[in-house]
């Protein structure tokens, strides 16, 4: 479960301080979530072409316009669908094929989940300049060029597809597909939702193979959410695993596109398991897949054979609390065709190992008392390897490069702040994204010496949008908790603050494993809190026990025990924050969303009278009812740690609420299920506990639509302004 869907654009007018010292514009919710004035702007679209000399952007979803690294001039614009007439609105997406003289686009998308949609997908030929749908036969997903430009592979209604680029005729590979059953080629909802993928297939190195993942959920439960959509409501019924339930049986297949044949590949005899990623080495005949026990604290790297389906294990790892994310570099495979680079936690920190592909290791690449967050990847020529780490800070992500023997570091983004990557084909050139706390993104064009070439975007507007308004500082602080361990925090006071007066403190809280809210980077929710600010209050975030980027022992301490160590942080923060002169500790209030939605329920519940008000969005109040693929990573399941999962459940301490409280959901949730507010409500019930109450018709964990955000943010703002 992420926040990262939760996170919106926000926009900022007018700043009013709320002891009533006119100090610039006053910030107004319509100018936030309707006028959008506080928008962060991007390079949108980023494709990197074969060469390496040339990259693509996609410019308002209308045009594709090809530029030049090194001269930073506009080569030429490939698509303008208006100017063309081309008969489609907008491009949501687009990829080229091997050659470069086609490019394939999706239009009218139909968002399914988290990262799942249907949408027409068309071909457009550069040179001719003319375009083809790619399928009359209703929506697809997941269409994708073959590595040799020849086909692209779809899927439609459970199951796989090819079409041949010149023919008109659709190749069905997969006949068993059926909903809520068996689904070939695309991931079921909880592995889209907790492994962090939708597309299920991929291709050999050379074409000629497809290996998909088969999906038999049969055996999951069903879970119904209703839509209030007609005279009578309509239903929506699909697979969702809960804690201790049955999951989809996977299993892996080559199909191979000369001969139309089949071959299943050996995963062992256990299906009661994870599979997690599926990648093609170097070698088209050899695919690697990521086989993970259902605890979750053992992973295997199968290679498995095309030809024959057989498999052996290349590598192997245990770890006595859990894997952490297995994500889509979490191995790679060297164009050397004879290494690999692999993650790993074994030395307590997240680092990069190579090894041979006989399984031998061959050395640590990367070392040290901090968390690498992402491999990049390898430049032949120069034997390096690029890759981002937090070494400078745990609040900060930087580029580093380094030889393949170890030697030659270098770091490639010196500025103290976040920088977000995405480098070329070749890896002579990079676009960076670099901001923090209190500077907005700036996107770069860099050399991979780390040279910037040019700026591609400063957010101008943006930054003299923040002057204009006079946003307050955020400043990061440290404190010890109960146990005397060190725990991160930010702070934005009043743009006047006066350290003489006493100021309500109102608290932001995620604390979910692997998360970080506590980052030296701009933050979506600045212009929100920015408002609250200037009406007076002190706004506060701690990460808490079990958050990211302080190496694996700060990240896996609540293990089997969700919730119990990351309120008694929070309960520490709230003990040094109210020992500031400045903090009026009889006014202190909490709000969080999702994992933080049932971190303030859990506050209100079990703080004894330490928070005046509360705010929950979206929580869980039971890890009996959410997803097990999460739940269990953390929790283990029910049967193994019943009271890990009851010990801390906000059920189960309705009868100490104090304060305030304001629950929130929306109805047609599929992520947290509106179960969780349900019952949580009845049980405040019978606890004979006032509070207050709002279900969003139809909306799902986003909570958005129309005027729904301005509708929420107005009574959450409503909330605040009332009780704190």
């Amino acid at each position: 479960m992420t926040k990262k869907s939760l996170l919106i654009l926000f926009s900022i007018c007018v700043f009013y301080n709320g002891f009533g010292q006119s100090i610039g514009k006053e910030i107004s919710l319509d100018d936030i979530y309707l006028n959008r004035k506080f928008t962060v702007e991007s390079v949108d679209g980023f494709n990197s072409m074969k060469n390496g000399e040339k990259y693509t952007t996609l410019d308002n979803y209308r045009n594709i316009i090809m530029w030049d690294y090194k001269s930073g001039k506009t080569l030429d614009t490939l698509i303008s669908i208006v100017k063309q007439n081309l008969g489609i609105k907008y491009i949501y997406d687009y990829s080229f094929n091997s050659e470069e003289n086609k490019i394939l686009l999706s239009t009218n998308i139909e968002p399914i989940y988290r990262h799942s949609f249907k949408a027409d997908f068309y071909i457009y030929d550069v040179k001719s300049k003319k375009i083809e749908q790619l399928s009359k036969n209703g929506l697809m997903q997941l269409a994708e060029f073959s590595p040799d430009g020849k086909r692209i592979a779809f899927f439609r209604d459970n199951n796989l597809f090819i079409k041949e680029l010149n023919s008109v005729e659709e190749i069905q590979i997969t006949f068993d597909g059926k909903k809520n059953e068996i689904i070939n080629g695309a991931p079921d909802w909880v592995y889209e939702e907790e492994f962090g993928f939708n597309k299920g297939y991929v291709w050999s190195p050379d074409g000629s193979k497809i290996a998909y993942m088969k999906f038999n959920e049969s055996k999951v439960k069903t879970y119904t959410l209703t839509y209030f959509d007609n005279l009578y409501p309509s239903l929506y019924e699909y697979k969702y695993p809960k804690a201790g339930e049955d999951n989809s049986i996977v299993s892996v297949h080559f199909y191979d596109i000369n001969t139309k044949q089949t071959v299943n590949a050996d995963l062992g005899k256990e299906t009661n398991q994870y599979i997690p990623r599926l990648k093609w080495t170097e070698d088209p005949s050899k695919l690697a897949i990521i086989r993970l026990n259902r605890l979750q604290n053992k992973v295997d790297v199968l290679l498995s054979d095309a030809t024959t389906g057989n498999s052996g294990i290349l590598f192997s790892e245990t770890n006595k609390w859990y894997i952490s994310e297995i994500n889509d570099t979490y191995i790679n495979f060297l164009n050397d065709k004879n290494h690999f680079i692999i993650s790993s936690e074994r030395d307590g920190f997240s680092h990069l190992y190579l090894y041979n592909m006989s399984g031998v290791l061959e050395k640590q690449l990367t070392s040290g008392i901090y968390d690498v967050s992402e491999y990049i990847g390898y430049n032949t020529n120069s034997k390096t390897i690029f890759y981002t780490s937090c070494e400078a800070s745990p609040l900060e992500k930087a580029v580093y490069s380094i030889n393949l023997d170890g030697s030659g570091k270098q770091i490639l983004t010196p500025l103290h702040g976040i920088n977000k990557t995405v480098f070329n084909n070749t890896l002579t050139y990079f676009i960076n994204t670099y901001s923090n706390a209190n500077t907005p993104p700036v996107v770069t064009l860099c050399n991979n010496k780390g040279k910037v070439l040019r700026t591609l975007e400063e957010n101008t507007t943006l930054a003299k949008a923040i002057k204009e308004y006079n946003f307050a500082k955020k400043d990061f602080f440290e404190f010890n908790n109960s146990e005397g361990i060190t725990l991160m925090g930010y702070m934005i006071k009043p743009a006047n603050f006066d350290p003489s007066n006493k100021y309500p403190l109102f608290m932001f809280v995620y604390g979910g494993p692997e998360s970080q809210e506590v980052t030296d980077e701009w933050d979506a929710s600045v212009p929100w809190f920015q408002l609250l600010a200037q009406k007076g209050y002190v706004v506060a975030c701690i990460d808490n026990r079990g958050t990211d980027n302080r190496g694996e022992a700060f990240r896996k301490a609540t293990y089997m025990q969700l919730g119990k160590l990351e309120t008694q942080d929070q309960f520490s923060a709230v003990k040094y924050l109210s020992e500031q002169a400045f903090i009026d500790k009889s006014r202190i209030g909490i709000f969080g969303w999702s994992y933080g939605g049932y971190m303030s329920s859990l506050c209100l519940t079990r703080g004894n009278g330490l928070f005046k008000m509360g705010i929950a969005v979206a929580p869980v109040t039971n890890w009996r009812y959410y997803d097990n693929i999460y739940t269990e990573r953390f929790m283990r399941t029910p049967q193994e740690n019943p009271s890990g999962y009851d010990d801390n459940s906000p059920i189960n301490y309705a009868s100490g609420l104090q304060g305030h409280f304001l629950l929130i959901h929306g109805s047609g949730d599929d992520n947290v299920h509106v179960q969780n507010t349900m019952t949580f409500a009845e049980k405040l019930i019978q606890s004979k506990k006032q509070f207050d109450m709002m279900i969003y018709p139809d909306k799902n964990h986003g909570i958005y639509g129309g005027n729904t955000r301005i509708q929420l943010y107005t009574k959450m703002t409503d909330f605040i302004l009332k009780y704190l």
